[in-house]
């Protein structure tokens, strides 16, 4: 199912200030919370989906991505919570743990929701930026890398829980074991009680008494893991992608965070890009401008051959439809635009000499050196680029 746009979502315009943003989702996040609409699935989602929207819209760089590329700027093969695939596995709390300063506090339990509020805090691991480059073939193509990264896994010995062993938890003291506390609130629909996951626990209603000897207790250790990435043709310079789960492992069990990808793109020595299409400098003697002929052009995997009208000037833009990049949004395929660039040849022999000069006498040649012309090449370049 296609998803819908985040501005879309939140009922604002693009030029939406931060303030005004913040506004849009309280009020939808209000009108879709699950303590309003009970048992409503697709008002959960909805919430869900404000959420979404809310964490592209109102983080600066995200929304730039966004506003640049869509919802391909922000996936890149993968979801995840900020990542512009939905919420995946993250559960309500997180969502409140993430924005629940916009509700004052209110919704920080949810009431009878998702099992009365009781569930257990999710811990989330840090996030990890690696630069991918990119050759233009890769960029045209699309590709799978395969990095290798640095981080933090769950420990082998203990499985990441922190603990010596099965037996090294006591009942948490705090909630005596519920894993959850419960507190009276002034909410958006009246004086409430509400469940909240110990603050002692994290809502598993037991702690550790014996730490694991490798971990520490930490549930995590130093390693490593060769990442595959899926990036889609069209990408560009600059553009991140983001892999859900590809991160830090959480401590003591939760959610791992996410890969950052940031795309660099290599250089091509003949090939320029602009947006979708490809610029090359085409150059050619001062005989085929004049004469006409074949040359050759550069394209991403290959070459082409185009046809020289006689009388060709400096400047004039050739293009090779449908030969350059892919749009990242699939939306069909720019162009490779030759520039004509004559080559003067600075050194002459005599009998090349004598040749132009003799040329130089004839009429048409006479003509065309007094004549004011079209255009000159900077005006017609200004006039192809805007």
């Amino acid at each position: 199912m296609a998803k819908r746009d985040y501005y879309e979502v939140l009922g604002v315009e693009k030029n939406v200030s931060a303030d005004e943003l913040k506004k849009a989702y309280r009020k939808a996040a209000i009108k879709y919370h699950p303590d309003k609409n009970p048992g409503d699935k697709e008002a959960e989602e909805k919430f869900k989906e404000a959420a979404e929207a809310y964490d592209v819209l109102s983080d600066p760089q995200k929304r730039a991505r966004y506003d640049q590329f869509g919802h391909a700027g922000m996936e890149g093969g993968a979801g995840g919570f900020g990542g512009g695939g939905g919420f995946g596995g993250f559960s309500m709390e997180d969502i409140f743990s993430q924005f629940g300063d916009i509700f004052g506090g209110h919704f920080g339990g949810f009431g009878g929701f998702g099992g009365g509020g009781s569930a257990p805090r999710v811990r989330r691991g840090g996030d990890i930026r690696v630069k991918v480059k990119l050759s233009l073939s890769e960029i045209a193509e699309g590709c799978t890398k395969k990095i290798k990264i640095a981080k933090q896994i769950a420990c082998d010995q203990c499985g990441g829980s922190g603990a010596k062993d099965s037996n090294s938890y006591s009942t948490c003291p705090n909630c005596n074991g519920a894993g959850y506390t419960i507190e009276t609130v002034n909410s958006f629909f009246g004086r409430a009680q509400t469940r909240r996951a110990c603050p002692t626990c994290g809502g598993e209603g037991k702690v550790i008494t014996a730490f694991c000897p490798k971990c520490g207790g930490e549930g995590v250790v130093r390693g490593e893991e060769v990442v595959e990435i899926a990036i889609p043709a069209g990408v560009a310079e600059g553009m991140q992608l983001s892999v859900s789960g590809k991160g830090h492992a959480a401590r003591r069990g939760g959610v791992n965070g996410d890969l950052l990808v940031l795309i660099e793109e290599e250089k091509n020595p003949e090939l320029v890009r602009d947006g979708d299409d490809l610029l090359h400098n085409l150059k050619i003697s001062v005989t085929t401008a004049i004469l006409g002929g074949e040359v050759e052009v550069p394209t991403i995997d290959s070459k082409a051959r185009i046809r020289i009208a006689p009388g060709t000037p400096a400047g004039k833009v050739l293009r090779l439809r449908g030969k350059g990049l892919p749009s990242v949004n699939g939306y069909g395929r720019g162009d490779i635009l030759a520039i004509v660039d004559i080559v003067i040849p600075t050194k002459l022999t005599s009998e090349e000499k004598k040749l132009l000069e003799k040329l130089a006498e004839q009429p048409n040649f006479k003509k065309a050196e007094g004549e004011k012309g079209e255009q000159n090449i900077f005006d017609r370049m200004r006039n192809f680029f805007g």
